[in-house]
């Protein structure tokens, strides 16, 4: 039996996307398993999104869109702390899993909080993947593949302007904040 250049396309995609929706389920499945409580969700309209992120934040966030490869702040920036979503400030990431893919964007093993992102299958491009969004806005923030390193073998590839760092200086110092407000 002859098979064309298609058949085989067509075979391979779809055994990629099996891969990327069986990640999918067992994330889903883990969380329903804990009970885990998902943060309260912030809805904006466009023109509200648009007054309180820059255009190439909204662009990604809320547009779905990327950055070039290579030209992120975040893309080869190893400095201890969190990274944070830039429209909601959700929790998303640990500098302890970021790690250099070589692709042009940040990459992390595993997110911080598990229930903070999600993931949904995208078929945009003629392409078979699982994209990643913050949980509590619903914010664009790039896609997870199955190649990255141990014990995860993920690598979560965000887009910088979809990120906030904070490092631990500043996460101590809002913490104490926090603290002397709560006091008064």
């Amino acid at each position: 039996m002859k098979r064309s250049i298609f058949d085989v396309y067509l075979v391979i995609l779809m055994m990629v996307g099996f891969n990327a929706c069986k990640h999918e389920t067992q994330k889903t499945a883990e969380m329903k398993e804990r009970k885990i409580q998902l943060p309260e969700k912030v809805v904006k309209t466009d023109e509200e999104w648009k007054k309180v992120l820059t255009p190439e934040q909204y662009y990604i966030l809320r547009k779905k869109g990327t950055e070039r490869p290579g030209s992120g702040l975040y893309d080869r920036f190893f400095v201890e702390g969190k990274y944070y979503c830039a429209g909601c400030g959700n929790e998303l990431f640990d500098s302890g899993t970021k790690f250099d893919a070589g692709c042009g964007w940040p990459s992390f093993s595993e997110p911080a909080v598990l229930h903070n992102v999600e993931e949904h299958k995208d078929l945009s491009y003629g392409m078979v993947r699982t994209e990643v969004v913050c949980s509590k806005c619903g914010g664009h923030l790039g896609h997870v593949f199955n190649d990255g390193p141990p014990p995860t073998g993920l690598r979560y590839c965000i887009n910088s302007d979809a990120l906030v760092f904070k490092n631990a200086v500043q996460i101590r110092n809002e913490a104490d904040s926090a603290n002397i407000q709560s006091k008064h």
